[in-house]
């Protein structure tokens, strides 16, 4: 927790942003943190605990694991279980639950699974593996996309032919706009994505404050990070204002990252993409460019189009929707448990459910 952890300094900056949090927040706001690490953040410091009742923290569509569509999960499993295929994945894919299975059972039963840290470590299998083709399971938002697109780029110039790579990228402007037009979820301010907007800066998402009213402040990772873009967004309440501000200012810029963008653009194009809970949203997903057809593992396996249903009892899509708090999931802490997880939401470290087992199991209105 903050206040047995941080220095004394440390705690009495938070106790200023509190005071100030405390004398604007006279009226119920809710605030939705998209990003996965955020509500990691949030639970591990007991920020609700010291928030003033008035302010209702929920968690979005953040971790990029818990909103792969289990068509997708199924799809991959079917991948890795082919003969001559290392599959290459980060390890918070390894025990996903899939309609039946997942990669570690199927590691289990003999397929060659491996666990890397970077795409870097993906091509260096492949070039190590020459008999043996490499697909990498491709997870992740805005953060992580510009390395996978490298990695294509790299295969391509050094013609490694047995490397591919399974987009299932989401992109994050998209669903915020299927948030903001929901009418089920009453959600007043944002806390974005400070990483992803490090990528893509702030003017791709600014339609949130313009369009629908919907103030963000693009934050970073500590306890006094999220304190302190709560208090601004107060602050633009109490002001009257609605924009998109950065408090992230040491890694985000309004511009973001021209390089990183550029890169995306030449190897990934928009694609609609389904989200575990929410549905098929419209260009919300990246397919790999024709050009780099070679290297599109959906091409190159020509894999099948699963329909795979959610599981029964587990609602991980409503959490991601930010409607319920994992606690208030019937499945939560009994049948649902990160040593034996039903849906993602468990399993990623990133996860809100695996947050709230960990940190925080209080039961929340």
């Amino acid at each position: 927790m903050l206040m047995k952890k941080g220095s004394n300094e440390l705690i009495a900056k938070a106790g200023v942003l509190l005071k100030e949090i405390q004398a604007l927040a006279q009226s119920p706001f809710t605030i939705m943190e998209v990003c996965g690490t955020h509500t990691v953040a949030i639970a591990k410091n007991a920020l609700r605990e010291l928030l003033p009742p008035s302010i209702r923290l929920i968690s979005g569509p953040g971790c990029p694991v818990c909103v792969t569509d289990s068509s997708d999960i199924d799809r991959y499993l079917f991948l890795a279980a082919q003969p001559n295929v290392i599959t290459a994945t980060f390890g918070d894919m390894i025990r996903v639950p899939g309609t039946e299975k997942t990669l570690q059972v199927l590691r289990a039963e003999g397929a060659d699974v491996r666990i890397v840290y970077s795409t870097q470590d993906a091509l260096d299998l492949a070039r190590k593996n020459p008999d043996k083709e490499v697909a990498f399971l491709g997870i992740g938002f805005e953060t992580t996309i510009p390395t996978v697109a490298v990695s294509l780029e790299t295969a391509k110039h050094e013609e490694i032919a047995n490397y591919s790579v399974l987009s299932m990228h989401k992109v994050v402007p998209p669903v915020l706009r299927l948030l903001a037009e929901d009418d089920e979820l009453v959600v007043d301010a944002f806390l974005d994505p400070g990483h992803v907007c490090a990528i893509i800066g702030i003017e791709p998402i600014e339609f949130m404050a313009k369009e629908y009213g919907k103030p963000g402040v693009v934050t970073g990772f500590e306890a006094l990070d999220i304190l302190e873009a709560i208090l601004m967004l107060l602050r633009q309440r109490a002001e009257g204002r609605s924009e998109i501000e950065i408090q992230y200012k040491r890694v985000a810029k309004a511009a973001g990252n021209p390089h990183a963008k550029r890169v995306v653009e030449r190897v990934f194009e928009p694609v609609d993409a389904s989200w575990r809970g929410i549905g098929l949203i419209r260009q919300s997903g990246l397919g790999i460019r024709e050009e780099y057809g070679a290297w599109d593992a959906a091409r190159k396996f020509v894999l099948p189009v699963f329909r795979s249903p959610e599981t029964p009892g587990c609602r991980c899509g409503d959490v991601l929707k930010g409607l319920i708090y994992p606690n208030q999931c019937p499945m939560f802490g009994k049948r649902c448990t990160p040593m034996k997880p039903v849906g993602p939401c468990m399993v990623s470290t990133e996860g809100s459910c695996a947050a709230y087992h960990r940190y925080s199991q209080r039961s929340v209105d």
